[in-house]
Order: structure tokens, then sequence, then C-alpha cells
């Protein structure tokens, strides 16, 4: 098994108590025996930096894809081969080979996924949030084939976390596009006036900056610019159909 040196010295803070306490207990037993895990230990009991750190940003991911992938029953060869690409992109090899181990051990495990998900909820801040969401729906499309569990799967772990149905529409836009999207990934009708969708951008541009999720991580930061490119590409979209100045 793994040393998960990349995880432990990655910021980990509230991962470290409650569910998913339990959950890393699995992996790094004798590492963690100077702290207390509890999995009924609420945030009440264990105040911390509510925003969280990279490392528990990092796991918190790998819990939540494991839940994914499962969710049509079964995780496939061919879904891990592209979970592993998917994280070497975005968190390079050594993470990756650490992060392949844990999956193989919550494959065969019961996630208890609404504690999980209420731990997330109240210990990370909201673009930390919307930034995990974006990459689970990275890691849905991974294998080209997005089934409807799958989908029901990432708007009942939305719901969990806190996140706003045009919070999680606008980043299922971003993923899937139709007539519709532009407007959805700026959280607005198509009937908006002119005035309501520049307001709209100035909103979801400053609650997505990069800037929010650089605590995270560079990687993390870059595809939060991917994400803030999308936004801004539906509004010029918008605004070339529209002719907004």
């Amino acid at each position: 098994m793994a040393a998960f040196g990349k995880w432990l010295g990655a910021g980990l803070g509230f991962a470290l108590a409650g569910p998913l306490g339990a959950l890393l207990g699995l992996f790094i037993g004798s590492v963690l025996d100077t702290k207390t895990v509890n999995p009924n230990q609420n945030r009440r009991e264990n105040p911390i930096n509510r925003s969280g750190g990279r490392g528990d940003f990092m796991f918190s991911l790998i819990v939540l894809a494991t839940s994914i992938m499962k969710a049509d029953g079964h995780i496939m060869r061919s879904e891990l081969d592209y979970v592993k690409e998917f994280l070497k992109q975005n968190f390079g090899l050594e993470a990756t080979h650490e992060a392949m181990g844990m999956i193989k051990e919550l494959s065969n495990r019961e996630i208890p996924l609404n504690e999980v998900c209420s731990q997330i909820r109240y210990n990370m801040d909201i673009p930390s949030k919307t930034q995990l969401l974006y990459f689970l729906f990275g890691v849905a499309k991974a294998d080209n084939n997005v089934c409807e569990k799958e989908i029901e799967a990432l708007e009942n772990i939305s719901n969990m976390l806190g996140i706003g149905s045009s919070t999680f529409n606008s980043i299922k836009s971003m993923h899937y596009k139709d007539t519709e999207s532009a407007y959805q990934i700026l959280e607005i009708s198509s009937t908006a006036t002119n005035e309501e969708i520049k307001k709209a951008y100035r909103k979801m541009a400053m609650v997505n900056h990069p800037d929010k999720v650089s605590h995270l991580g560079e990687d993390v930061r870059q595809s939060a610019e991917e994400k803030f490119t999308k936004i801004n590409a539906a509004y010029e979209q918008i605004k070339k159909q529209r002719n907004i100045n």
C-alpha cells in the first residue's frame, strides 16, 4: 500500500475526523494513532478552518468519485483507467498512484455518503464545493457514457453538499451542451433582460474566480480557470446573440 505522503502533506484538516477520517483510517492506520477518529464526531466537536485544505479537497474528491463510479452497480476497468488519466492530468502521477489505492479499497466498502457529504458541506467553503462538483462531472463524463444513475448520483451529492439547483445546472451545462447551456451556465433563464444577464455574469465571475480556490493548489486553480473561461465564453455567446455592448 502506498505511503500516502502526498495526501498527508497536503493540508489535511477536517478529513482527519468524522466519517472521512474513519475512511482515511482504513489506509493509514498507524499514522493516525495520535488522532481521534470518531465517525460520530460533528463539526462543533471539531472546530477547524471551514475552507479546508488541499488534502481535504483531494480526499473528498476520491471518496465522492468512487461513489459516482459505483452508482450503476459496478466499477468497470475502463472507468478506472479514465479516472486514473483524469487524476494524473489534474493532480500528478504520484498523487494518482496513491489515489488509485484508495479507490480500490473504497470500491469494496460501503460509503456513508450522506454523512460524508454533511461533513464536507459544513467544513468546505462554497467555491471549493463548486469546484469539487465540477471535478465530479468530469469523472462521470470521463468514459463518454454518462448514465441516468450517474446524473442522479451527482444531483444527490450536490443537494447534500448544499449546492443550489441553479449552480448544479450551471456546472452540468459546462459539460453537456444544448441551446440553453449558455444561459444555464450563468444561472439565468433565456427570458432574462440584458441588465439581468450582466448582473448574473458579474455575480458568477466573483464567486467562481480562480483565486477563490488558490489555497487548494495550482492544479485545482488551473481547473477553476478552465471553468471561469467557460463562464466568460457563455457570456460572450449571449452578448453576441443579443448584440449587447
